[in-house]
């Protein structure tokens, strides 16, 4: 007897579809694309951050997103472009680069890699738009099948990294009030560049000694300066360094790298899978944020490169949703260590999804991402 792939999925158990739809209605922007047998919708959002969020190079209250769905034969796939001031896309352009997209060519959702394939080529930018439907169309596989998508991967979901939590650029009295908030986490990510870096280790140290990522945002510029600072930095309980120069000073990081006592790792410089082979020897590893990569697809291939390289691999995020941050944990029993904390930063989040369990990493057993509504 032939069984198509959605009564598959009613056979081995996909149930209570319908509870983890979340209401998109209420959105003043919101577009429906009706193409064959998959609908694509989406919808402008803006998270609200629970503290002002500092950076080497800004400041910012809130970030905007656009949530999308993809709808076949009753199942619905999530997923989510978030977009941090230096992605360089906005609600508006993910909302132009979404309404070129035509689906009705495809029939069949499990012909992911011709699907990307072809959302790939229709800008050459875009990525976080385009991560949008990466994620939404895993999410979609992951809940035809009844299944997780680390367990379709073949990944062991105990081998989860522990994930840091975000200290911004503040004053010390914000920045204590912010690591005595972080006590149930295991290693902190520290934000430096804007000229009060000892200050803003020597304030965390007096709270906690849980160990140290810094991520200086390209805010450091002289090369010799920033070896000193990553020397007096490994001596703090520092674990490695992320993007300390700008990222067009290519020869100066390269340089850096190769006398630096800690890893640094790429972020701002590194983007697609082409970058990673690129940056051997420039960077010690690479920071994979879905926003940056188009999503899952390639973000997975990025770090079976990585690991043919001997480079370093973290799994990061921006600020977002559960979704988007379920979807990158997914991938995390991969990594060498995870910063996925974006959804924590926020205070209006519209998803439930991975948890972080004593600092852990910690998937559950819901289908595709591992998401359900709020």
């Amino acid at each position: 007897m032939k069984i198509d792939r959605r009564n598959f999925a009613k056979i081995i158990g996909t149930t209570a579809v319908a509870s983890l739809i979340p209401d998109i209605s209420k959105s003043a922007t919101t577009a429906v694309i009706q193409n064959g047998k998959m609908k694509l919708s989406f919808k402008t959002y803006d998270l609200q951050l629970i503290h002002t969020f500092t950076v080497a190079e800004y400041s910012r209250n809130s970030t905007p997103v656009v949530l999308t769905q993809i709808e076949y034969e009753g199942l619905i796939g999530y997923g989510e472009a978030s977009m941090p001031p230096y992605l360089g896309e906005s609600q508006k352009t993910v909302i132009t680069f979404l309404n070129k997209v035509n689906l009705e060519q495809f029939n069949d959702p499990f012909r992911i890699d011709d699907i990307l394939s072809y959302i790939d080529s229709i800008d050459k930018n875009n990525r976080a738009a385009k991560a949008s439907i990466d994620i939404a169309l895993h999410d979609l596989i992951g809940k035809i099948v009844n299944l997780p998508l680390y367990k379709l991967w073949g990944l062991n979901p105990t081998k989860t990294p522990d994930t840091s939590f975000t200290i911004g650029i503040d004053t010390p009295e914000v920045v204590k009030m912010k690591t005595e908030e972080a006590k149930r986490f295991k290693v902190l990510k520290v934000k430096l560049g804007r000229g009060n870096d000892k200050e803003m280790i020597n304030t965390v140290r007096s709270v906690t000694n849980v160990p140290i990522y810094v991520d200086v945002n390209q805010g450091w510029t002289d090369k010799n300066k920033a070896l000193e600072m990553i020397n007096w930095l490994k001596g703090q309980g520092v674990i490695f360094v992320e993007q300390p120069m700008p990222k067009e000073q290519v020869d100066d990081m390269a340089w850096l790298t190769e006398n630096s006592p800690l890893p640094t790792m790429a972020d701002e410089a590194f983007q697609r899978l082409a970058d990673v082979a690129k940056f051997k020897g420039v960077y010690s590893g690479i920071n994979i944020k879905l926003m940056k990569s188009t999503g899952l697809r390639e973000a997975h291939k990025m770090i079976t490169v990585a690991r043919a390289l001997n480079m370093k691999v973290m799994i990061g995020c921006m600020t977002e949703t559960s979704c988007a941050v379920s979807a990158a944990a997914q991938l995390s029993p991969l990594v060498d260590w995870a910063d996925l904390d974006g959804n924590l930063l926020i205070n209006n989040d519209v998803f439930e999804g991975m948890k972080i369990i004593d600092g852990k990493v910690t998937l559950n057993e819901l289908p595709g991402i591992g998401i359900k509504e709020i």
